[in-house]
């Protein structure tokens, strides 16, 4: 008996041990993660702008021109010349070791040629930028270059990041790209204007695998960046005690972030706003009803009327404006206080602690000045957009409208 329940238990323990190996065996082939689609293999060379009005001529040029271009580097300069000396000296003389010398040199040309342009092929580039980028503060764009090659590396593959109205100063390198993989790099850029840096495409490059010539193409890839304007430290008045204690800005129902009181749930009513705590002691769902701000939004107003004859003293004049005007309005926020940025125009814009500074800062990177003679016309044009919107949708509610008056900040 004792040898059958040794013999038993070492079945069983074979039995237990093959389960394990068969769970092993399950969890190793068991399918990874899907993967990210990838880019697609070819993209459209790169072609005028469609902001810009281009010439009949400009479009010919850019339709005829080679999908490729070829520039010779220095060393390919010396290489070149010694071909042609060679070459003349092998017709000259007639001796047939020139004439092998001059084979080899040219087949090499063939070879560089064949490679560089492998290289270059099923080569897809894309760019990532970032959320928000701020006048003088440095922030990084990323290259990813993927390979659709399945076999074939590319070598020395040099990406340029091209700018409409701006020199390409910006490239990233890349020694080895497996077949079927990406590789990805950045560069640190840190803008000096205000605005939209709009990305056009890129400039794909390579040297491999002697050096003697460049090769590249342009591909189409857009993109659009808004520089938001410099922010300053600033120093702002003390505020009176009863604002900075709160008192001043809690009165009646709204939406604000206290507590105004307790009611019972009805009907329609949103059930975020569910008061947990005392729901559950009794059967019924008490609500919970918000405090209304009464507290006056800052108002920062920015003159973007340009008198006629002007030039750039008043570019810089408007620039250091749009300085001031962001550095308060992320100032006030930061205190807790609503801002609200007019133009002389009519154009508004709002932001508070939980809407956050990102609105005011695309609105001033955006913001541009107006001839001060069209100022009229342009008044009266957004008057009319106005009272054709207020005809054809419903007003707000006596409940929705603002009691509280705007003031100027000082």
């Amino acid at each position: 008996m004792g040898t059958e329940d040794r013999e038993r238990g070492s079945l069983s323990g074979s039995s237990r041990g093959a389960d394990r190996a068969d769970a092993a065996t399950r969890s190793a082939i068991r399918p990874s993660r899907p993967r990210r689609d990838r880019p697609p293999v070819e993209q459209r060379p790169l072609r005028p702008s469609r902001g810009e009005k281009a010439s009949p001529w400009t479009k010919l040029l850019f339709a005829l021109r080679p999908p490729r271009k070829l520039k010779f580097t220095r060393e390919g300069k010396y290489y070149l010349g010694i071909t042609l000396g060679v070459g003349f000296a092998a017709i000259n003389t007639g001796n047939n070791l020139l004439y092998l010398l001059l084979g080899m040199l040219l087949s090499l040309i063939v070879v560089s040629g064949v490679m560089s342009d492998l290289s270059l092929r099923h080569l897809t580039v894309t760019r990532r930028l970032p959320a928000r980028a701020q006048v003088g503060r440095a922030h990084l764009v990323e290259i990813e270059v993927y390979n659709h090659k399945k076999r074939v590396p590319s070598y020395a593959i040099e990406v340029e990041d091209l700018r409409a109205g701006q020199p390409a100063d910006k490239r990233c390198f890349f020694l080895k790209i497996s077949p079927s993989s990406a590789q990805v790099a950045a560069y640190r850029r840190t803008p000096a204007k205000r605005g939209r840096d709009r990305h056009t495409g890129f400039r794909i490059a390579t040297r491999f695998p002697f050096g003697l010539f460049e090769k590249s193409r342009e591909v189409e890839a857009e993109g659009d960046l808004i520089i938001y304007p410099a922010v300053d430290p600033v120093r702002l008045p003390a505020e009176d005690a009863g604002r900075r204690e709160g008192g001043a800005s809690l009165n009646g129902r709204g939406g604000g972030d206290e507590t105004f009181g307790l009611r019972p749930m009805r009907e329609g009513d949103d059930p975020r706003d569910i008061y947990w705590r005392k729901s559950t002691m009794r059967d019924q769902m008490v609500l919970r009803e918000r405090t209304r701000e009464t507290r006056p939004d800052v108002q920062i107003v920015v003159d973007t009327a340009r008198p006629a004859g002007e030039g750039d003293g008043f570019a810089q004049l408007f620039e250091r404006r749009i300085r001031e005007a962001a550095s308060r309005a992320v100032a006030h926020i930061k205190r807790g206080d609503a801002v609200v940025v007019a133009t002389t125009l009519g154009e508004r814009v709002r932001g508070d602690r939980n809407i956050g500074s990102d609105a005011i800062l695309r609105f001033l990177a955006l913001l541009d000045t107006v001839e001060e003679s069209r100022m009229s016309e342009l008044r009266a044009e957004r008057a009319s957009r106005a009272s054709q919107r207020q005809g054809s949708s419903p007003g707000p509610s006596s409940g929705e409208r603002r009691t509280s008056t705007p003031r100027t900040a000082s």
